[in-house]
């Protein structure tokens, strides 16, 4: 049977050429609409990535944004405690702690749950206080724990550190003669505090974290030894047996290349009494002080907030200075006690630690 019916043409086939070119033109539109819509959008979840990663990465939610920047702020801890600054070891952990916005790291080597983590950083929960997670959550090296207290604001100041004198001694100046080399410069020590106030008094004021923003300048004075090299040489070889303190191994000769230190407050003027009595050098007490002004600022509550170190000596973490004293989170007296110890097995000595900090920045 013979088909009557007309043979369809596909529509597109229509199309003359002026036509296919009109199309074609407004599918171009179309696709830059739509492309630069996308794109708009893509940049505007990426600015609130961005945004939202600083916010975000303060609750205990797991986001690819938070996971990023979690893994970043542990980097630096993570070397610190790998490299054993400070006595820490395979067993130190840490958690970071945020309050009212503020963050610190909380070292410890049993943490449980968040409030093992708090009663090893010494941090008070006070009525109306909330923290998330709960206090019976269990917590890892990957959980951040969030405090807000109402009715209280974050504020930083900063205090003087001062700096010290040191006398080296040189044979280009006659005896009896000073000069000052370097002139001294005070540093600078800077506290977060969380404040709460009932109108303009205030109620309480707590540290959260306490660190060396600037570490003190000594000021360093020549002090002539004699008109020739050797006088100056026959007075440092006359001393040079030194003295034999315990795990010292200094001598006066090393004491001379490293200056005689003038002590500076009752703190400095323990140490300095402390370490003579007990047969360290002049030399062992200016690598101490050097040490201490740039680790801590004398500030036997220093808590660094992003290693989470604390004390004079900045100890990882602080409750390794309890082998030298129960007390070792207020007095600094068993702090220094345990950083002599720490410098001896580790070092040698104070003048090794001293060295050591000299060409790497810590200790």
């Amino acid at each position: 049977m013979a088909r009557h019916r007309k043979e369809k043409t596909f529509i597109l086939k229509r199309f003359t050429r002026r036509q296919w070119m009109g199309v074609a033109g407004g599918l171009a539109v179309v696709a830059m609409l739509v492309g630069g819509g996308l794109a708009g959008q893509n940049l505007y979840h990426r600015g609130n990535a961005n945004t939202g990663s600083t916010i975000t990465a303060y609750s205990a939610t797991k986001s690819d944004e938070v996971s990023a920047f979690q893994a970043a702020s542990r980097g630096d801890v993570r070397t610190a405690i790998k490299e054993g600054r400070g006595g820490a070891d395979a067993n130190t952990s840490y958690v970071k702690v945020v309050i009212n916005g503020d963050s610190r790291v909380v070292l410890g080597e049993s943490f449980t749950d968040v409030k093992s983590v708090l009663e090893q950083g010494g941090i008070t929960l006070e009525s109306g206080d909330t923290v998330s997670p709960s206090l019976t959550t269990k917590v890892s090296e990957s959980t951040v724990i969030k405090i807000e207290r109402s009715g209280s604001t974050v504020q930083t100041t900063e205090t003087e550190i001062p700096f010290n004198t040191v006398e080296e001694k040189t044979d280009s100046l006659p005896a009896g003669t000073k000069k000052v080399k370097t002139e001294g410069k005070k540093g600078v020590m800077a506290r977060t505090n969380l404040v709460t106030k009932a109108g303009s008094k205030v109620i309480s004021s707590n540290t959260i974290s306490s660190w060396v923003k600037t570490a003190p300048t000594n000021k360093v004075v020549l002090v002539g030894t004699g008109t020739t090299s050797s006088e100056s040489t026959g007075s440092s070889g006359s001393s040079s047996s030194g003295s034999t303190g315990s795990g010292s191994g200094s001598s006066s000769s090393s004491s001379a290349s490293v200056g005689t230190t003038v002590p500076v407050g009752e703190m400095q003027q323990w140490a300095h009494d402390y370490l003579i009595s007990s047969g360290y050098s002049e030399g062992d007490f200016t690598g101490l002080v050097y040490i201490i002004n740039h680790e801590s600022g004398w500030d036997p509550h220093s808590t660094n907030p992003s290693s989470g170190a604390y004390g004079l000596p900045q100890a990882l973490p602080g409750s390794k200075m309890a082998s030298a004293g129960a007390d070792w989170q207020n007095n600094y007296q068993t702090q220094l006690k345990w950083f002599i110890s720490y410098c001896n097995e580790r070092y040698g000595g104070i003048q090794g630690a001293y060295s050591f900090w000299l060409s790497h920045s810590w200790y």
